[in-house]
């Protein structure tokens, strides 16, 4: 039998994953630059908000159940979901149809979509599968209006190259994305979410990791490495939301646990260290309580569970922890309390839970040494409540506080007869949430006893950022019995040629693409960020004979989505018809067209925008540096500035850069 666990979880960074059985896989979810998957409606993202939300687009509102899976099993997450008493409202985008609206079957995958995902599929040295068949992921959050997503699996067996060694791709998938969720209103018999349909069905490549991260750090590498993998296609899109990484987290004496909302790729190592000492923690907490019941403990290691001893010690828990609810209101009918007076002012009453034995095991809010939330039991059960849609709960530990008095608290022990170690936990909301609060607080009371729980957790963000790297519950990990075929996409066949098509034609490596940027006139600052905003195929493209620094500082200081436009306009000016001064003007004027250089160059001629012809330049600034010359040394180079201006005045259209020159040599011919 493996050893017992090591390590403070007061000092997560300090936790040996080695020691402590740490098991890690990555899950990435990556948006293509593409239409949708299964529509041909384009994939524009539209930055709205609830409050912005176009009065002219329709809505819809829908109720969605669980169905059964292939086997004829409800999942336990879809279950779950189907019990908080939610209705969905749908905002039709210009870019949602009937297939988005679950009004028409679905057609086949987008091809395009397709091909970029066996170019990753390659990239990875995955193996292709012979036949692409379409699957239902059960879904009721809200988040598919039909409630399921479309997934595909294109590719088993890849491997990945890090830096501390190779991670194993289980599966490379293509799905659909979700719609974006925009308000949550809480209504007297439950709750209206709104979502709008903009990024509904935008195909997603989905890579799996195997279990081969071997710490909180490689898990960082290993996302980044699968973050270029993905943008040598050249083919994903950027920017915030784009790329979603999902952890699967455990440690020897907990379990796995899949972790979302991991969008910033520094706080992947935290996440991960914090959820070790959460797992380690209430291992420790299980043998505590286990010790108070006099039953057997948890084996330091998972794969040494006996379920018939899990069996027993769940029996006699539920039997410690009944589910006994009382409404407590009278108890707080003169309360201070603000948020118990508002919540029965409006109709809400008080429910409490007792729970034996559990006095000063739920835990009161303290800091690891990096400043972190140390895990408790207490916070555990508020976010099992918090899922029944409530914004929180009380337990014994934290009162008084929140403006309950030591006289109610007393008087509410009386009222539920507890005896001296006995906890509680209270819920204020309308009669059915708090029912549904406290029976989930109650089932993840139980659980205390045992192993953690397998579930989906979320990184618990505030104001846009994580807040310190602590998750909360989500909902139960998912089952098999979520996924059954898609009945409306037929089977398609995935030919070796095409395989080899894409295999021959991969595309090339970061190396490769600055070895061909390094064969311009560009500096190493302008390459570096040309590979960075992945410009560099365009500025190749459209490089042809002009000046290479001239081109990567046009392409990168300007909007890139007509890049034959912007070039025209430097050929333009490296052909004498378009003044240096007046690039941007050009530029500007022009912005997100394919304009043709005669286009530009009739612009050019109507707006006088070419360089004045001043044969006697030389002599106009020599002639201004006389007039000036006390001033000049009086200043020295330091009435380059002001004279400047004034040359620029007197020779109206001139070109500055070649003015800038011929004046400092002007200034530097009468100061020597």
């Amino acid at each position: 039998m493996a050893d017992e666990p090591e390590g403070d979880v007061h000092r997560p960074s300090a936790l040996d994953p080695e020691q402590l059985g740490f098991m890690c896989g990555l899950e990435v979810h990556q948006q293509l630059a593409t239409g949708k998957l299964h529509s041909r409606q384009t994939g524009e993202l539209y930055d709205v908000t609830v409050e912005s939300l176009p009065e002219d687009w329709p809505r819809f509102e829908r109720r969605l159940r669980a169905s059964r899976g292939e086997g004829g099993a409800v999942d336990v997450a879809a279950r779950f979901e189907s019990k908080r008493n939610r209705t969905f409202v749908y905002a039709q985008s210009p870019n949602a149809g009937l297939i988005e609206l679950d009004e028409q079957p679905p057609v086949a995958l987008d091809e395009d979509a397709v091909d970029i995902t066996l170019t990753v599929a390659a990239l990875l040295k995955s193996q292709p599968v012979s036949l692409i068949q379409t699957m239902r992921k059960t879904v009721v959050d809200g988040s598919n209006t039909s409630g399921f997503q479309r997934t595909s699996l294109i590719a088993t067996n890849g491997v990945l190259s890090t830096e501390e060694g190779p991670v194993g791709i289980d599966v490379v998938c293509l799905e659909e994305d979700s719609a974006r969720k925009l308000d949550t209103v809480d209504l007297p018999h439950g709750q209206q979410v709104m979502y709008n349909l903009d990024r509904l069905g935008l195909p997603l490549i989905e890579i799996a990791t195997s279990p081969d991260v071997r710490s909180p750090d490689h898990a960082k590498t290993t996302a980044i490495a699968l973050g270029r993998v993905l943008r040598r296609t050249r083919r994903v899109r950027r920017g915030l939301g784009s790329i979603r990484q999902d952890l699967n987290v455990s440690i020897a004496s907990g379990d796995r646990v899949e972790i979302k909302g991991c969008q910033d790729l520094a706080w992947i190592p935290q996440i991960i260290r914090l959820e070790m000492a959460r797992q380690l923690h209430f291992y420790r907490l299980a043998n505590e309580l286990r010790s108070s019941l006099n039953l057997p403990p948890l084996p330091p290691h998972r794969d040494h569970d006996d379920d018939d001893v899990e069996q027993r010690v769940a029996k006699a828990v539920a039997n410690h922890l009944p589910l006994d609810l009382h409404d407590v209101s009278g108890v707080f009918s003169n309360t201070e309390s603000g948020m118990i007076s508002g919540g029965l002012a409006n109709g809400a009453v008080v429910l409490a839970l007792p729970l034996k034995g559990l006095l000063g095991r739920f835990g009161t809010k303290t800091l690891d040494e990096d400043g972190a939330q140390l895990p408790r039991l207490g916070r555990e059960l508020a976010g099992a409540a918090k899922l029944a849609g409530v914004k929180g709960i009380f337990h014994a530990d934290e009162l008084p506080a929140y403006g309950v008095t030591s006289e109610e608290l007393e008087a509410l022990r009386e009222r539920l007869a507890l005896e001296k170690n006995d906890g509680f936990v209270l819920c204020c909301a309308p009669e059915w949430q708090a029912q549904l609060a406290l029976e989930a607080a109650l089932i993840r009371a139980r659980m205390a006893w045992h192993r953690i729980p397998q579930e989906v957790r979320n990184v618990v963000v505030k104001k846009g950022a994580p807040e310190d790297g602590t998750t909360s519950p989500m909902r139960p990990l998912p089952g098999r019995s979520r996924m059954y075929p898609e009945t409306d996409v037929p089977p398609q066949p995935l030919l070796g040629e095409r395989w080899a098509e894409i295999s021959e034609h991969l595309p090339m490596s970061d190396q490769q693409r600055a070895e061909r940027l390094a064969e311009y006139d560009t500096s190493i600052d302008q390459s570096e960020q040309l590979l960075a905003r992945e410009l560099d195929d365009v500025f190749c493209e459209h490089a042809g004979d002009l000046p290479g620094k001239a081109w990567a500082a046009l392409l990168l200081n300007h909007d890139a989505s007509s890049p034959r436009t912007l070039a025209n306009v430097l050929s333009l000016r490296e052909d004498g018809a378009l003044a240096r001064d007046h690039v941007d003007t050009v530029v500007q004027a022009h912005v997100g067209r394919a304009v043709s250089k005669e286009e530009l160059s009739a612009y050019c001629i109507e707006h006088d925008l070419a360089p004045a012809d001043i044969g006697g330049l030389e002599e106009v600034i020599n002639a201004i540096v006389a007039e000036r010359l006390s001033f000049v040394q009086e200043r020295g180079m330091g009435a380059m500035g002001p004279l400047m201006g004034v040359v620029m005045q007197a020779a109206g259209g001139a070109d500055g850069k070649e003015v800038s020159a011929l004046l400092r040599a002007a200034i530097q011919s009468v100061l020597e």
